[in-house]
C-alpha cells in the first residue's frame, strides 16, 4: 500500500479499522488494538492500544506475542485491520473448536486454505511464541501449523478477504 497504514485507508468512506471494531466488539468482553504508528489516531476510537514489544515491524506474530502479554482473559483473538467483512460469528465457532479439542490456537479456513491472521490462542501460550521469535521464526502458518492449530472451516471466502494493496481498495469499493 505504498507504505500507507492499512487500518486508516478509506474504504466506503470510513477507515478500514472501524469495520473490524464494529464486527470484532460485539464478540469479545475486551479489545485491543495493535499498532506501530499514529497510536493517537487509533487510540481514539477508544480501545488500548499496544504496540510491539519487539521492534523494526516484526510481523503478525510480534503484534501477536505484545497482545498476550497484555491479555487478562484466557483467550485472545487476533484478526488483521484490514478485513472488512470478517465473520459476525468468529470468535464463538474458533473458542468451540478450540474448547472441543482442548487447543490452544484455532485458526479460521475457508476451502481448506488457513487463514492464519484469524485466530483463537490461549494466553498460556506466550512462552512457546516468546522462544518461537526469539529462535527467529516469523512465519505465522507455520507458527499455527507447530502448534498443532484445530483448524475452523468457514463456508465463505470473501468474509476473509484482506485489502493488501489499491488495486484490492478499488476493486472492492
Amino acid at each position: 500500500m505504498g507504505g500507507a497504514d492499512k487500518g486508516l485507508l478509506i474504504f466506503r468512506h470510513r477507515p478500514l479499522i472501524t469495520y473490524v471494531l464494529e464486527r470484532l466488539a460485539p464478540q469479545v468482553d475486551h479489545l485491543l488494538v495493535s499498532a506501530n504508528r499514529n497510536l493517537e489516531t487509533y487510540r481514539g476510537y477508544g480501545y488500548p492500544v499496544l504496540s510491539d514489544r519487539l521492534g523494526d515491524y516484526q510481523g503478525p506474530l510480534a503484534g501477536m506475542q505484545t497482545g498476550l502479554a497484555a491479555c487478562d482473559t484466557p483467550w485472545l483473538v487476533i484478526c488483521p485491520c484490514d478485513c472488512p467483512a470478517l465473520p459476525h460469528d468468529l470468535v464463538e465457532r474458533l473458542l468451540a473448536a478450540a474448547e472441543v479439542r482442548g487447543a490452544n490456537l484455532a485458526v479460521a479456513t475457508t476451502a481448506g486454505h488457513m487463514q492464519p491472521t484469524f485466530q483463537l490462542c490461549r494466553r498460556e501460550i506466550l512462552p512457546v511464541l516468546d522462544a518461537y521469535l526469539a529462535g527467529g521464526g516469523r512465519k505465522l502458518g507455520a507458527w499455527c501449523r507447530a502448534q498443532q492449530a484445530v483448524e475452523v472451516e468457514f463456508t465463505d471466502p470473501a468474509a476473509f478477504e484482506n485489502i493488501n494493496t489499491p488495486a484490492n481498495l478499488d476493486f472492492y469499493e
